[in-house]
């Protein structure tokens, strides 16, 4: 009879207007029951974005066991030989990741749970015992700034390379002449050399906030736990300098609440650097038009159509531009979820993560693009030629009246009210005569250069120093 009336205890159904609903089933997950509907809205895309942050997750997990076997608490919460058993499981589990055996389901909701219940499986209560003094809050934040400084040392070599793909075209045309352009109107004599060595400049301002994007991620969490440290006298900076960070967080309250910053200011210095590029491709379209002619793009780069035989479209380009207001529009959606969140840790910063790793593989994805699609390109000399009306050389021949005595503001009217007299020059004469530093033909390709081989060892020192963290950590499980 008690069994019985349990069984009605719980109702099949509940009222809804209109009618009524089944009971949403649940879940059982380490951390409680859940409604399988519920389970499904807050875990969100995490069971498939964190398969970027399994590394992370076990690198940050086995320099929390080291250091908890390292604090003088009686008993000990690890010993050095469970903490190595430990370090030596967590090392399997990339490998299972990538073979396919490790696999992170909706029941664990993210990574962490998932790399937990792992251990547990293997290890049975020393794996319970991985959690101690610490949340998936700090978890979280520590790899996903693992991630991002590996994802930067990416970004800027790849950046580096970009830059330099466009400072080799600008060299090989250093001393081509080409119209300069203001309000898209025929305006000074230049050169291709200063137009595509502007981009190859503008990315290395974009590689600059990525470094400084990098210092700000270049800071370990760990310790914070839900925000407010734990009564345990944790070694803070032992976990950083295992894990190769520049120093942990003096805060543990703000190391919680840059979550979503960090997000916000990695994804500004990408948007700068898709900037730049937007701005470079619509140039690029403009001047591979038939009514400019400059440029032809390579085959390879462009598209047909289905119904029109003789198209090659510069889809690639067109695209990047889309990209590119992506990913600053995921900049200003991240800011925008922050804007309100109260102090202390708020859900709402998961919804930063997939727009900070959609952000990341989209920039990376176009900067490898950039150097094969530079190096095809053809330039058309003498449709450049054509682009030099009389107009052109107005400045010039104001500046030529200037050098014989004329007040610049007389020589500047003089020559604006006979236009008509004008005539074509030499462009090449024209530019060659531009010899200041970063005129058309002061270009310093190499104070460029250097600068563009500075940005690629930044990033492959960067690299090997994560390198080096990473394989120390895994060694102290031997």
């Amino acid at each position: 009879g008690n069994k019985a009336a349990r069984k009605t205890d719980k109702p099949a159904a509940v009222h809804v207007p209109g009618g009524t609903r089944p009971v949403p089933k649940s879940e059982k997950t380490t951390v409680g029951v859940i409604a399988e509907e519920v389970l499904a809205y807050t875990a969100g895309r995490d069971a498939q974005l964190d398969v970027g942050l399994i590394d992370a997750d076990c690198l940050g997990s086995a320099a929390h066991a080291w250091m908890l076997s390292r604090i003088p608490v009686t008993p000990r919460i690890l010993s050095r030989g469970e903490a190595k058993t430990l370090i030596r499981e967590l090392a399997k589990i990339p490998g299972e990741a990538r073979a396919g055996t490790f696999s992170i389901s909706l029941a664990d909701q993210d990574v962490h749970l998932a790399v937990e219940r792992r251990l547990t499986a293997a290890l049975g209560d020393l794996g319970k015992r991985i959690h101690t003094a610490r949340s998936r809050n700090d978890q979280v934040a520590v790899d996903l700034r693992l991630f991002v400084k590996r994802e930067l040392q990416d970004t800027v070599r790849e950046a580096a390379e970009a830059a330099d793909a466009f400072r080799a075209f600008a060299f090989r045309h250093r001393g081509l002449p080409m119209a300069g352009r203001t309000h898209l109107q025929p305006a000074m004599p230049s050169s291709v050399g200063l137009w595509a060595s502007s981009w190859a400049e503008g990315l290395l301002d974009g590689i600059a906030l990525a470094m400084t994007a990098y210092d700000l991620a270049d800071r370990c969490p760990l310790g914070s736990a839900a925000a407010y440290g734990v009564p345990l006298p944790l070694d803070r900076q032992l976990t950083s300098d295992l894990l190769g960070f520049a120093r942990p967080f003096d805060n543990v309250l703000h190391a919680a609440q840059t979550r979503g910053l960090l997000e916000s200011q990695v994804l500004f210095a990408l948007g700068q650097l898709m900037l730049v590029l937007s701005r470079a491709a619509e140039d690029l379209i403009l001047f591979s038009m038939p009514e400019f002619g400059y440029f032809r793009l390579p085959v390879a780069y462009t598209t047909g159509s289905s119904i029109m035989p003789q198209k090659r479209n510069p889809d690639v380009l067109e695209l990047l531009r889309a990209k590119a207001a992506k990913v600053m529009s995921l900049s200003a959606m991240v800011s925008e979820i922050m804007r309100a969140a109260p102090g202390g840790y708020n859900r709402d910063v998961q919804e930063t993560k997939e727009p900070l790793m959609e952000g990341l593989a989209v920039t990376r994805a176009t900067l490898r693009i950039l150097p094969g699609l530079l190096a095809g390109i053809a330039v058309d000399r003498e449709a450049l030629r054509r682009g030099f009306s009389p107009g052109v050389f107005a400045t010039d021949r104001a500046l030529e009246l200037v050098a014989e005595g004329t007040p610049f503001r007389d020589a500047y009217h003089f020559v604006k009210a006979h236009l008509d007299e004008l005539s074509v020059r030499s462009p090449e004469e024209a530019v060659a005569k531009k010899t200041h530093l970063g005129a058309p033909a002061g270009l310093d390709f190499a104070r460029l250069s250097s600068r563009i081989r500075e940005a690629a060892a930044w990033a492959k020192s960067e690299r090997a120093a994560s390198d080096r963290a990473a394989k120390k950590l895994w060694a102290l499980g031997r």
